[in-house]
Formats: structure tokens, sequence, C-alpha cells
């Protein structure tokens, strides 16, 4: 079992935050110290109190190891776009090495970190940066979310293909369904299972308000 995990996704608005959601409360229920992290959040508001963001906040209820906001999120952006936008339009430039920092403080004070990317696996974070950056420079194995929907497959193969292409390894993957109206939602996940050289490690139905303590059920993590 490795000390920890980067969820990654086929687009955004697919389930990443959920799906880490899911792992901490597997995780606590096991008996280990688990923590989430979300290192680039775009998009602040009031009604997440301290953490001051919605993703942010549902990490830290899902987790069992009190820290500070800031090691959880260093990068909290004001503006709901892309992260690159957002910081510029802050004036801020997002530095790998205090994420690292902060990363290393969430380690030494849980069993596990589970580490949520934002937007995709490419999304940019600076002019010469982004996600797949910051996966690497953390040297976390990764878990894709694939939210099912139609043209999903192109793009789990693609990003599977761009973990790979980055030495990275990948732990497993989600189904989401995220498209309830979808056609052949099980051929589309055999198609992935016959292509995807990592475990299956749940298919989540869809739910008007998907429940992250209930998906833990449905996640294996002693195939990570």
């Amino acid at each position: 079992m490795d000390a920890g995990y980067f969820v990654t996704g086929t687009d955004t608005g697919i389930g990443k935050t959920l799906v880490a959601c899911a792992l901490l409360h597997a995780y606590t229920r096991r008996g280990r110290r688990a923590v989430g992290m979300k290192p680039v959040a775009a998009g602040t508001s009031a009604a997440a109190g301290e953490w001051g963001n919605e993703d942010v906040a549902a990490l830290a209820a899902a987790g069992n190891v009190a820290v500070e906001p800031a090691w959880m999120s260093p990068y909290r952006l004001a503006l709901p776009v892309a992260p690159h936008i957002a910081a510029r339009d802050a004036g801020v430039e997002i530095d790998f090495a205090a994420i690292e920092t902060s990363f290393a403080r969430l380690r030494a004070a849980a069993d596990v970190v589970v580490v949520e990317g934002v937007g995709g696996f490419r999304v940019p974070l600076a002019a010469r940066t982004d996600a797949a950056d910051l996966a690497v420079r953390l040297g976390l194995p990764l878990v894709l979310v694939v939210g099912l929907r139609l043209g999903c497959l192109n793009h789990a193969l693609l990003t599977a293909e761009a973990i790979a292409a980055r030495g990275l390894r990948l732990a497993g993957w989600v189904a989401n369904r995220i498209d309830p109206q979808m056609a052949k939602a099980a051929a589309n996940v055999a198609a992935l299972r016959e292509r995807i050289a990592a475990p299956l490690l749940a298919e989540v139905p869809f739910a008007e308000r998907p429940d992250a303590a209930a998906v833990a059920a449905l996640i294996d993590v002693t195939r990570l």
C-alpha cells in the first residue's frame, strides 16, 4: 500500500472530489490516519468557511487528521476558472516548492495523503507547467476518475497514455456515471477495462446528490 495517491480525472466536474473523499473514508474505516489535499483550488466561497473552497472543505470533513487549512490547500484562488488564469488574475505564481512543503507536512501527520488535482491531468497551472508536472514532482501513484459520458473513451485513454508518458504509475481507475442518459455505459466500461492496464476500483452509479461515504463502500483499496 502506498502512502498517498494523486486523484486526477478525464475532465473537470467528473467526480474527483467525490472519489478523493471516498478514498479518505475508506482508509479511515480501516483505522488509518488519512488526510486530503487540494494544492490548487480555483473558486472560493464564504459558505466554505475557513477552508475557502467547497472541495477543500469536503476533503477536510472526510479525513480524520486535523491540519492547517494552508497545508491542505496552499493556493486557494478567487475565480472559478482555469487555475493559471485565476492565479494570473490574483497576481499569484503557483510555486511547486511551496506545495511540496505543505505535502511533506501532511505526510508527516498522516498514514495516507490523498491529493486531488484540479481539472484534467494536463490543465495548465502556470505559463510552462501543468497538473501533470505537479504529479511528477509529488511522485505519487495516480487514481483516474473517468466521467462516464459520450466521449469518455477517448478522454480516458489519452489520459492513461499521458500518465504513462510521464513515467507515473496508474494505480487504478474509477468509472463514475455522471450522465444517467448515457447509452451503452456498461459497454464503455468494458472497453476501458480491456485497454487500461490498471484495475477498475469501482463503478459509481449516478446520483443527484452523491455521497462519498456510500461510494467508499464500493472502492476496494486493497487493489491499489
